[in-house]
């Protein structure tokens, strides 16, 4: 993470401090001029790697409140621009601060424009940082900072003022919920202690008065005056600043405000900025002055470290996977072992049982082949159920049928193709003879016999091919209706094949 610096600009020279965990230490002041200029710009070449936040304290500062109607987007920012234009004659160094919305007239917003009028004045300052790529993060003010610090010293009041001290002025600060709507500075002639006191208590009154007249509060209106002072000079600013009229006061210790603060330098004087520059570090507002010129390589900053940080991660990322790969490879390589040796007892264990068993004449090997072949023939066995239940259906139907002898087997052993359709059909021989009363004709038995064979042909799986019929007919002789087969005891015997498809 870059390091954070920061620089206190006043009307006469530019301080630089680097901020570490809550403590400020002074690397350099220069001096608004061609050789502090050089200096500041050396000092911009050896830390260009930090982020810089510019803290101005110049009387130079404007503030207009503004009231515009709501608007969103480019509208809303083009009308800002034009507004500032308006007042600050187009200061580059302008930024506007929203205060809400009015609820009674049409939602319009009320605005806060506030703008560094003399651009001039930090137009050496900004061009060294550009000129160097030194990454400026901002350039705030001590009057932005007013609310901020109130709130961080536990002050409740909607509406007050803080007065502190800062290059041998006070600066004085209209803050109405959290935001300064009016701040000045006011020259001390009288450094000492009674000077700071008394300058003090003639600023709130002339404060009190200017706000009056701008009709910024009622003439009746309570106003609360905070004041932040060294522990030395408390007693004489208490006694300067009694209550008195609407005005009531607050002397807040400055080695007390440092420790809230949490800085760990506190001030050694009356002046303030450490405790202005303590709090930019720690929380700087979100609002501005410098334009997207002047923050082009903070920008770029940001960018280089959102990509390390991006990388960071994905490299992070990447050992974290190597890390639980090698763990996962290195629990294989333990199952691995574990598995290899329990093989060996295993095989071991075989091995000794295996010897113990009565010799077979036969190897291993012609032992498995057999054992193959046997599970496969028993896969193919199959049972002469489903062919001979069609038969015994028609048998019991035509009583006239009876059987001799049944033969069946699975495919064609004895054809051409038997490779091709073993164990694709069932082959059923049957051989009988029909027996009918003496008197039956030839009609009555081919008759009986076409019955039979009509019963085998019902289930569609079967293919029925009489081998042998029950009367050889001559084509020449003609079969006459009152011919029978009188005389003729023997019966008549008939062969037929049933071919069935076996189902897969």
């Amino acid at each position: 993470m870059s390091a954070h610096r920061l620089l206190y600009l006043n009307t006469h020279r530019l301080t630089a401090y680097a901020w570490r965990r809550g403590r400020l230490h002074a690397e350099g002041a220069f001096d608004n001029g061609d050789e502090g200029l050089a200096a500041f710009r050396d000092y911009l070449q050896q830390y260009r790697q930090s982020h810089f936040s510019l803290l101005a304290n110049i009387a130079e500062e404007g503030h207009v409140l503004e009231t515009i109607p709501f608007l969103q987007g480019a509208d809303r920012r083009a009308l800002i621009t034009r507004k500032i234009g308006q007042h600050f004659m187009g200061s580059p160094l302008a930024t506007a601060f929203s205060l809400g919305f009015e609820k009674s007239r049409r939602k319009n917003e009320k605005l806060l424009l506030s703008a560094l009028t003399n651009p001039a004045h930090f137009e050496p300052w900004l061009h060294r940082i550009g000129e160097t790529e030194a990454p400026l993060a901002g350039i705030y003010t001590v009057a932005q900072l007013a609310g901020p610090l109130l709130h961080k010293l536990g002050s409740e009041a909607k509406r007050c003022v803080l007065l502190t001290m800062q290059d041998h002025s006070i600066r004085e600060s209209y803050v109405v919920d959290g935001r300064t709507l009016f701040s000045r500075m006011a020259t001390i002639n009288d450094s000492s202690i009674a000077g700071i006191a008394s300058g003090f208590a003639a600023e709130a009154s002339k404060l009190q008065q200017y706000l009056i007249g701008q009709r910024l509060i009622g003439r009746d209106e309570s106003l609360p005056v905070y004041i932040i002072a060294y522990p030395p000079a408390i007693p004489a600013i208490e006694k300067s600043c009694p209550d008195r009229g609407n005005l009531s006061f607050s002397i807040i210790d400055s080695q007390d405000a440092a420790e809230k603060l949490g800085l760990k330098t506190p001030p050694e004087d009356n002046r303030c900025d450490l405790l202005y520059l303590h709090l930019l570090a720690a929380a700087p507002p979100r609002q501005q002055f410098a334009n997207e010129a002047h923050r082009h390589d903070f920008r770029l900053a940001q960018i280089r470290q959102a990509i390390l940080g991006v990388g960071l991660v994905a490299l992070l990322g990447g050992l974290l996977f190597t890390a639980r790969e090698s763990y996962t490879a290195h629990s294989l390589r333990q199952e691995t072992r574990e598995l290899q040796a329990s093989e060996g007892e295993l095989s071991t264990r075989y091995s000794e049982i295996a010897a113990s068993f009565p010799q077979l004449g036969i190897d291993n090997d012609t032992l498995r082949r057999l054992t193959d072949r046997h599970a496969e023939l028993s896969h193919q066995q199959r049972q002469p159920d489903r062919a001979l239940l069609r038969l015994s259906r028609a048998v019991d139907q035509v009583p006239a049928i009876a059987l001799e002898s049944i033969e069946w087997q699975v495919g064609r052993s004895a054809s051409a193709n038997a490779a091709a359709v073993e164990g694709s059909q069932e082959i059923t021989v049957v051989r009988g003879s029909i027996q009918l009363e003496s008197t039956a004709t030839i009609r009555q038995v081919l008759s009986t016999f076409e019955h039979f064979v009509d019963l085998l042909r019902i289930d569609p799986d079967n293919a029925v091919r009489i081998l042998q019929p029950p009367y050889d007919m001559e084509s020449e002789r003609p079969l006459r209706g009152g011919e029978g087969i009188a005389g003729d005891n023997q019966p008549r015997r008939f062969a037929v094949e049933i071919t069935r498809t076996i189902a897969e």
